[in-house]
């Protein structure tokens, strides 16, 4: 029973990408207007929900992989459970918030919501290439195993999308709503994704065989970059240390891969 403990994390996980799911699609786009009478369209702040969803699943997610090596319960039913369950909490519960993004957006324009539901599509990209990229994974993982990622880890790529609606409703900066509401925006974020996770570039993996620096000196100088960014930032900090780790791990790849 002790050996299913990480494959019971791994369900949770699960079971929080569903909820983010859940969340994503509830509040749908509300008309509502301000003091001067002028309507306008916006995504009411229980969306957040979602984005929570995704943290909580993201941790577990963590957990089972680190309880998994510790317990010594690792298995080929829990590599694929793993993969399963990444897919709806950072592949498909993302692509909703995306997709009711992209909503809000095209909502601003002069035909509102009349405008046809195929230029929302393109969010269902990210779950695609997530699939994409957690089936190769598992087979090189078989055949071929390596200590580093190949291409953005999919928990990332829904980290990246997870904080948005953090992003939208907590800062004070004017243009960081205005920037998550242009459409051109969106897509880009939505290629660039797709393309980092089906990409096969070495990124440096946070998977610790030992505490030594001398081993793990880029893993601790992400992790203080981090720590500094999310004091200094809070939320926008989440995609900017995205970016900064996948540079990074560009950059310093010869000291990983």
């Amino acid at each position: 029973m002790v050996k299913q403990i990480p494959n019971l994390f791994t369900l949770l996980n699960l079971v929080f990408g569903c909820m983010a799911c859940v969340a994503a699609l509830q509040p749908g786009i509300i008309m509502t207007a301000d003091n001067n009478g002028q309507l306008y369209y916006d995504v009411p702040e229980q969306i957040w929900l979602a984005s929570v969803f995704i943290l909580a699943g993201a941790v577990v997610d963590y957990a089972d992989g680190l309880l998994a090596r510790l317990l010594k319960a690792s298995s080929a039913l829990g590599r694929e459970l793993d993969s399963l369950s990444d897919v709806v909490s950072f592949g498909v519960a993302p692509s909703l918030i995306l997709y009711q993004f992209l909503r809000l957006s095209w909502a601003q324009g002069e035909q509102g919501l009349d405008q046809s539901v195929v230029v929302l599509w393109p969010a269902f990209l990210v779950p695609a290439a997530a699939a994409w990229r957690l089936a190769r994974f598992n087979v090189h993982q078989t055949t071929n195993p390596t200590s580093y990622f190949k291409g953005l880890p999919v928990p990332a790529a829904g980290l990246f999308v997870a904080s948005l609606p953090l992003v939208y409703w907590q800062t004070n900066q004017a243009w960081v709503p205005a920037l998550l509401l242009n459409s051109f925006f969106l897509y880009s974020v939505i290629l660039v994704l797709s393309g980092l996770m089906l990409s096969q570039r070495p990124l440096l993996s946070f998977k610790f065989n030992s505490f030594a620096w001398k081993e793990n000196k880029l893993r601790y100088g992400v992790l203080g970059i981090a720590v500094i960014l999310l004091l200094l930032l809070q939320w926008l900090a989440i995609p900017l240390i995205i970016m900064i780790y996948v540079l990074l791990s560009l950059f310093f790849k010869k000291h990983f891969a």
